[in-house]
């Protein structure tokens, strides 16, 4: 019941190269800024104002927090400390700690309990604040007793995230040892959804919203399993490879999240998925591999990353989606009835909070986390599991990774070590042709045992196949490597600024509807596709300048509407007749765009 991979800390592992500039675009856009600029977050209850008390501030936190650390921001630093004091200021003598009223909590959803949990771990774990780990145990201890006598029971949202708490519910009982934090995870797991129970509920889109099928409770669901094994020590049975392939067969996209706008909403490549989906089940797929030391998770977790995450964020990301669509031709307001299952007219719009304000909240923690899951260890072992640029500095031993993957699939480790160590390094099962050192290398992962007092450089290189994979519907996706790529249509922008129920929509943080100016019915007619590298500039997933692009042949064809709407197409085209002569286009990674065509026939 131990991990079979553990994660670095925030002081211990660093960002460099594109990497870092991904995530210092992070720091100068809305999540680097959104305690400035949005009441639910400046003027939120949890530091003393009258907004929002609930889940806004921790979810921010949640990324706000990692990001300023491995930046190493005074500043953000500072704001982070500000807010997490602020939160323990308001802390009740009994170890509550959301803004509610005592009598009324009861009917306060707990979540919020869940989710302070897990971020106070998360900060604890940057600084080694022991007031705030003070802080983590009382609340906790006071979650248990409320729940324990019955004062409090989970429902809604809580009870659809129960096992969020197990991280700080393992984390604590790792440092104390006390055994009502095993019953309070009993607690928690006897009172929440079994989704063992629901499967059958995602096989079918509804119209209909429901906390059974809502895809962000889905894609935190994937790990429940995992952490709550650890805990209870119960037999791990892999529910999340039987829980993956029932919403992939049913719900899934080509970048390996599944379709929720905002319940899951069945397999058509014009269907929506929410922001907060995304970065949640990246976090999944991270404790996943955590806990099994599958690499399949790191392979799922990979084209999320590099596809879906940076695809529904603006280039300054100063503005997301609330839903982003695998064949989205336009971002316009829907005059009359919404194409969403479940969602508003607005909800693929870019802007400060389309549709509504949990992304804008959460969306942060996608590449922090990401950074986190770099480099990882056990015992004796340290494994390079996703090989972006970073540079980790332990006090037995340092490894740099330099790279532009996954651009470019060339990487080069320089590692100095005081003390004996086995060094993994995970080859993706896509790689062709892997060379260590100049040499043919084997298939599978690579291991090397570094010696004390060395210094050694580890060259690695491999290549990759662009190929067309299956879709339903006798579609295809051109993908190579981890990256899918997607044909880009050139748009114009029409940009709103407006006010509503206090907040104010005012540049860069704007809203902007987005129209298509270049075609994008085509059909492939071609299996013959040319891969060109280019430099990977400071915008690593540039709408305007992408690292990496192919050249692919395709026809013409009539792909017509979606019955009813003018600003989406069809779910398959409406004739696979050409309607012109071969032509050669180029196509972008899939996060380098925001109006695309993914998924196309392929004719003869």
């Amino acid at each position: 019941f131990m991990n079979k991979w553990n994660f670095y800390t925030t002081n211990e592992i660093k960002p460099t190269g594109w990497l870092k500039n991904q995530l210092k675009i992070q720091a100068e856009g809305l999540c680097g800024n959104l305690d400035k600029i949005w009441p639910d977050i400046k003027d939120s209850a949890y530091i003393g104002g009258t907004r929002e008390g609930w889940e806004r501030v921790p979810y921010w936190l949640d990324g706000f927090i990692p990001l300023a650390f491995l930046l190493d921001d005074e500043d953000m630093k500072k704001r982070a400390k500000k807010y997490v004091y602020a939160i323990m200021s308001f802390q009740k003598e009994d170890g509550w700690i959301c803004p509610c009223e005592d009598e009324k909590r009861a009917e306060y959803d707990s979540w919020a309990v869940q989710l302070i949990s897990k971020v106070f771990t998360l900060y604890y774990q940057c600084t080694k604040d022991k007031k705030v780990l003070n802080s983590l145990y009382k609340a906790l201890k006071n979650y248990y007793e409320l729940l324990n006598d019955g004062r409090i029971s989970l429902h809604t949202w809580g009870k659809f995230r129960f096992f969020e708490t197990f991280i700080a519910i393992d984390f604590l009982y790792e440092i104390y040892k006390e055994e009502w934090l095993i019953s309070l995870a009993k607690i928690l797991k006897e009172q929440g959804v079994n989704y063992n129970d629901l499967t059958n509920r995602w096989k079918t889109p509804l119209n209909e919203w429901c906390l059974e099928t809502h895809n962000v409770n889905i894609a935190m669901m994937l790990k429940e399993e995992a952490l709550t094994a650890k805990v209870l020590k119960q037999e791990y049975k892999d529910n999340a490879e039987k829980f993956y392939e029932i919403l992939s067969m049913y719900n899934g996209t080509s970048v390996e999240i599944f379709t929720g706008d905002e319940c899951l909403s069945g397999i058509g490549a014009n269907r929506g998925t929410e922001l907060c989906a995304v970065v949640e089940q990246m976090f999944s797929y991270e404790q996943l591999f955590s806990f099994t030391g599958d690499n399949k998770w790191l392979e799922r977790l990979e084209v999320i990353a590099f596809n879906a995450l940076p695809a529904t964020i603006s280039d300054d990301m100063w503005t997301h989606q609330y839903l982003q669509m695998q064949n989205q031709i336009e971002c316009s307001k829907f005059s009359k009835k919404s194409h969403f299952r479940t969602n508003g007219p607005e909800a693929h719009l870019y802007g400060l909070e389309p549709h509504f304000g949990c992304c804008t909240a959460n969306h942060g923690q996608g590449w922090p986390k990401l950074v986190l899951t770099g480099f990882m260890y056990n015992e004796n072992e340290v494994i390079s599991a996703i090989p972006i640029p970073t540079i980790l500095k332990t006090n037995d031993f340092s490894i740099e990774l330099k790279t532009e993957y996954p651009f470019k699939n060339r990487f080069t480790y320089k590692i100095k070590s005081k003390k004996d160590f086995s060094f993994i390094i995970r080859v993706p099962s896509f790689a062709k042709k892997v060379k260590l050192n100049g040499k043919k290398a084997a298939k599978g992962d690579i291991k090397i045992e570094i010696k004390a007092n060395s210094n050694q450089i580890i060259e690695l290189e491999f290549t990759a196949v662009a190929h067309l994979e299956k879709r339903p519907n006798e579609l295809k996706t051109l993908k190579c490597g981890s990256l899918v790529f997607a044909l880009p249509i050139e748009y114009s922008t029409k940009m709103y600024e407006y006010e509503k129920d206090g907040v104010e929509r005012k540049f860069p943080y704007c809203d902007y509807e987005l129209y298509p100016k270049s075609k994008w019915q085509y059909a492939f007619c071609s299996k013959r596709f040319a891969l060109n590298e280019n430099k990977v500039s400071k915008t690593p997933f540039s709408s305007k300048k992408p690292a990496v692009t192919i050249e692919a042949y395709v026809k013409e064809i009539d792909w017509g509407y979606s019955d009813g709407y003018t600003n989406v197409c069809n779910v398959t085209p409406k004739s696979l007749k050409p309607k012109s002569k071969k032509q050669k286009i180029t196509l972008y990674p899939y996060g380098s765009t925001k109006l695309r065509m993914t998924e196309l026939p392929l004719i003869k």
